[in-house]
């Protein structure tokens, strides 16, 4: 090697040591936190509105809109409180160098659940500075390490349930690869004990406690042998505790293509994936429901949680002066999550089922995007008129 090939890797292993040191001390950190926030113990829920960029604020605006129409009681009385932060979009994030801004991390931990609008993340030739992905940055930051994406379809026979680790695989450190020289480029996959055993153990739980009867395991471990490995052998350990429950292996690989065959999809009901996995498996799943723009995310941790559309901030769409036409479908679909995360599970299945009679069934008003179909107030509109029909 040259003497400037031996001084840049001198460079990486030392940027490598240091970035496995901050690992550790995470992995330490996460075994720290034991108890899960308990929702009716508390005298106020703080909801946070933070509408992030592109359509994001239009989307979220209004499932808030939606959200104090449901919980309008809760709210007179003192239990439940919006907290609207702002600070989320490229602008603000680029002009302080930041994925959360340091004021704008402050006033989410002030919040117990948060209902968050897509954010632009830079990618390589944008004329932004490569900061972080502001929703990797918020499950790191508060440790939101399981991302849960249901997806139903009942006249094709699907009902799954993804638990997608949230907070590791290559998402963890996907900031911090090396180019070592122009020839030579790495980055890094991270998977911890205890990363891996809550993950597992989460949708284990889920399973046991709505009678889907299967977890289904998926990794690369015949390739990704460490990493992938770990995630495999631990989930496994998980399900030998829950004996009435069938656990099956995959690989990611041929997941998808399963997930397209008519007879073998029904097969499956939840799903347990390390992270990159369950960010592209999830939103192949949601094309069966109508589309990323029908599906809702939830992210769950001990002390937060966070709720989320799927689908990206849509920047195009504000370019060309087509906000108000955004489709709010995803934002309220996680509004479902989040109302039955908190405990009001008679509010989310009432806003679940008008959500299917306005988006499959009745279809009195259709988003498409554009003037051709209604703006996004409308739709809740609609929504919030079949939610008073339905509960007369």
């Amino acid at each position: 090697m040259t003497v400037l090939e031996n001084k840049a890797l001198d460079e990486a292993v030392a940027k490598f040591r240091e970035l496995m040191e901050t690992q550790l001390a995470r992995a330490k950190k996460i075994k720290e936190d034991k108890e899960f926030t308990d929702y009716d113990a508390l005298d106020t829920i703080v909801i946070g509105i933070c509408g992030g960029d592109g359509i994001g604020p239009v989307i979220t605006k209004e499932s808030e809109r939606v959200l104090a129409f449901l919980l309008k009681d809760e709210v007179a009385r003192g239990k439940v409180t919006f907290k609207e932060i702002d600070g989320l979009t490229i602008e603000n994030r680029a002009a302080c160098n930041k994925a959360i801004p340091d004021d704008v991390l402050a006033e989410l931990k002030k919040c117990h659940v948060i209902l968050k609008g897509p954010t632009t993340t830079p990618r390589q030739g944008d004329p932004w500075p490569n900061v972080e992905s502001a929703n990797v940055a918020m499950r790191k930051e508060l440790d939101l390490f399981a991302n849960m994406r249901p997806v139903k379809v009942p006249e094709e026979g699907i009902d799954w349930t993804f638990f997608r680790e949230n907070t590791e695989g290559g998402y963890a450190v996907g900031s911090h690869g090396v180019n070592i020289t122009d020839d030579l480029a790495v980055d890094f996959t991270v998977a911890t004990q205890e990363g891996c055993e809550r993950i597992a153990r989460l949708a284990y739980d889920y399973a046991k406690r709505n009678n889907k009867g299967k977890v289904s395991i998926i990794t690369k471990a015949n390739i990704i042998k460490t990493t992938d490995g770990k995630f495999l052998k631990t989930a496994q350990k998980i399900g030998e505790e829950y004996p009435d429950i069938v656990t099956d292996d995959w690989y990611v690989d041929i997941t998808t293509a399963k997930l397209i065959d008519p007879m073998r999809r029904k097969d499956f009901k939840v799903f347990v994936l390390p992270n990159l996995y369950g960010d592209i498996i999830t939103d192949e799943a949601a094309e069966f429901q109508g589309g990323v723009g029908t599906a809702g995310s939830a992210n769950i941790g001990k002390r937060y949680a966070m709720f989320e559309a799927i689908h990206g901030s849509a920047p195009r769409m504000i370019k060309e002066g087509r906000g108000q036409y955004a489709d709010p479908c995803s934002m309220l679909r996680a509004s479902v999550m989040l109302l039955s995360h908190i405990g009001y599970q008679k509010e989310a299945d009432a806003l679940e089922a008008a959500l299917d009679k306005c988006m499959f069934e009745e279809k009195k008003l259709t988003i498409t995007g554009r003037d051709t179909g209604c703006t996004c107030s409308e739709f809740g509109d609609y929504v919030m008129e079949t939610i008073t029909q339905m509960t007369k």
